[in-house]
């Protein structure tokens, strides 16, 4: 069951993970890149329909990792009883982000870069203005 998420979980909220065998704190919403320099050489790519040498890559080193862009990422601190906190991120793939939220976690506009966007906008707010 997938649920659409409309809201960032706050910074500093505990919760326990699905199956519950630890709880972790929530340090912060991050987005998960794929890195193109780890990929295996020679790598395939639908626009050369061939091998293409890595020192050939055209565009971005990293870019949204297409599997976690439409679900939510959080830098997080696991908290496991009898063991030191550790930081990861966690990717809440059963849940959705709702399209405004989206847009704005993995956006490709200029304002998008702005050092302001650290909260996503309220509903009914035009950022473009």
């Amino acid at each position: 069951m997938t649920v659409q998420v409309h809201t960032l979980l706050e910074p500093g909220s505990e919760h326990a993970s699905p199956g519950g065998q630890y709880s972790y704190r929530i340090l912060g919403p991050c987005c998960r890149l794929f890195d193109r320099e780890e990929l295996p050489w020679p790598c395939c790519r639908l626009a050369w329909r061939s091998k293409e040498p890595s020192w050939r890559r055209v565009g971005r080193r990293f870019v949204a990792d297409l599997a976690a862009r439409r679900c939510p990422s959080y830098a997080v601190e696991l908290l496991q009883p009898g063991a030191r906190p550790t930081r990861t991120v966690i990717t809440l793939f059963p849940q959705r982000l709702a399209p405004l939220l989206q847009e704005w976690w993995y956006s490709k506009q200029p304002l998008s870069m702005e050092a302001d966007n650290d909260r996503p906008p309220e509903p009914g707010i035009d950022r473009t203005a």
